[in-house]
């Protein structure tokens, strides 16, 4: 798939097949991770992988489901769950813009999966200290966010964004997403 269509189809995922992710497909994140262009070439990010069954289950309950819709619809029921979790993390021992440096680094790294079919669910509503203690992190390492990831269970695409539907997210008659989208002449102006 050519980077336009990748970009394109790499949507958010909340429900997943209970398909393990291959090793060479974690392989790959971390590898786009590691190349991802940073600040300074400083490279301060960093990423635990949770993916353990029984490790999955503990982060389950630490992370928040679509903001936007019930909890009923939102959340992952049984069977739903990721399969696979990554902590992105970032070295505060490192000076600069880790934000930044994480923003790209997650970019990267769900394009990377969503190449190998593989959905992803970007997290910032977590429960760091907790977390943080889970996953053992460093005195010097500082959770950032959190990525769900598994074989997607449901469909997601770009539809228009109009004024009925607003930013917000939904589901369809199928239980895919629907996420609308500005057009390019609302977000680029030439001069």
């Amino acid at each position: 798939m050519d980077i336009m269509e990748l970009l394109a189809t790499r949507r958010t995922y909340r429900r997943f097949q209970q398909t393990p992710v291959p090793a060479a497909v974690v392989d790959d994140m971390i590898q786009a991770v590691r190349l991802s262009s940073c600040g300074g070439n400083r490279q301060a990010i960093r990423l635990v992988v949770v993916q353990s069954p029984e490790m999955v289950a503990r982060v389950q309950p630490l992370v928040k489901w679509a903001a936007y819709l019930p909890p009923e619809q939102g959340t992952p029921g049984p069977g739903e769950q990721p399969v696979l979790f990554v902590a992105v993390v970032q070295d505060a021992s490192i000076p600069g813009d880790k934000d930044t440096d994480a923003g790209i680094a997650l970019a990267n790294l769900t394009l990377a999966a969503w190449a190998r079919g593989v959905g992803s669910c970007i997290m910032g509503a977590i429960d760091r200290p907790r977390l943080t203690g889970l996953l053992g992190l460093a005195e010097n390492e500082t959770l950032h966010t959190m990525v769900a990831l598994g074989y997607p269970a449901h469909a997601a695409r770009v539809v228009p964004l109009t004024e009925a539907t607003g930013v917000k997210y939904y589901l369809d008659a199928n239980r895919d997403y629907c996420v609308p989208k500005r057009s390019a002449e609302e977000i680029a102006r030439y001069l």
